[in-house]
């Protein structure tokens, strides 16, 4: 996939107090744009994993899109009897997942994570532009990840869980720094199941390590600038079978609109701003 870039440029009018002549401040934005392969139909079957593994699981692509639509990792797809599958693998994989391709309500943001509980998927959009999505494991029923808009802080390629000190959790990036909560790459059984934490993929987990900025320290109890926003949002339903698993039915069951992401983001919208205008004027 390749990416160019699209200069989007914003005039801003500017009275000078002395001559009351108007001036224009240019700001320039970078927005991504994305060369996508939109697949012909988007439209799922069951298969049974073992017979789906056998014929297509050297397939890096088609193994990607079957992981990430299953919520699973690769050791868990292959204890799953039936799995959700595509009957048209030509897309890529955001044609597949909830959540919209753009966002206007995120123009002016530079970058955002998104996680959302109810569909166990998140996203990264840049400047209103979806640039990267994928499955998630959150919070297991009894130990729910919160929600709300968090900023990540300290990052870490491999540290010590603070729920049990044998587990050990790779490419951790902090969201929540006093209950140790943060995103990182951990197993993926297809179901929440993390003590609050926000498991990945590897690759995944990699990708948004590099993605987000750490906090920046004015002293050791206070933040002088925070990282990249991220937002959870919505809850999952632990008393009925998984949501994806109706796609055969219904292939828009968990698409999420531009419009109810709006409603989310619209609340944390100013003290996003807020801070990514701190973070630029360092």
């Amino acid at each position: 996939m390749k990416n160019v870039l699209k200069i989007v440029v914003l005039a801003i009018s500017l009275f000078s107090l002395s001559c009351k002549e108007e001036k224009k401040e240019v700001i320039t934005i970078v927005k991504p744009e994305i060369k996508r392969n939109e697949p012909k139909e988007v439209a799922y079957t069951f298969q049974k994993s073992e017979d789906w593994l056998e014929s297509n699981g050297t397939n890096p692509k088609a193994l990607d899109l079957v992981l990430a639509l299953n919520r699973v990792d690769a050791v868990n797809l292959k204890k799953l009897d039936s799995i959700v599958v595509p009957t048209d693998f030509s897309g890529d994989l955001e044609y597949y997942m909830p959540f919209p391709i753009e966002v206007s309500t995120l123009n002016e943001v530079s970058k955002i994570i998104l996680f959302s509980y109810a569909t166990q998927a998140f996203a990264t959009y840049e400047y209103g532009v979806l640039t990267h999505t994928g499955p998630t494991s959150l919070g297991r029923e009894k130990d729910k990840t919160p929600t709300g808009l968090f900023f990540t802080n300290w990052k870490a390629e491999e540290t010590i869980s603070t729920f049990n000190d044998e587990w050990k959790l790779k490419w951790n990036f902090n969201i929540e720094n006093k209950q140790g909560i943060g995103f990182h790459e951990y197993e993926l059984p297809g179901y929440p199941a993390s003590h609050s934490c926000l498991r990945l993929l590897e690759k995944d987990a990699k990708m948004l390590y590099e993605f987000a900025d750490q906090w920046e320290l004015e002293s050791a109890e206070k933040v002088k600038l925070k990282g990249t926003p991220v937002i959870v949002f919505g809850s999952y339903d632990f008393k009925n079978p998984k949501i994806w698993n109706t796609l055969p039915q219904d292939a828009k069951a968990l698409s999420i609109s531009e419009a109810a992401l709006e409603t989310t983001i619209s609340p944390y919208l100013p003290s996003i701003l807020k801070e990514q205008t701190k973070r630029e004027k360092k």
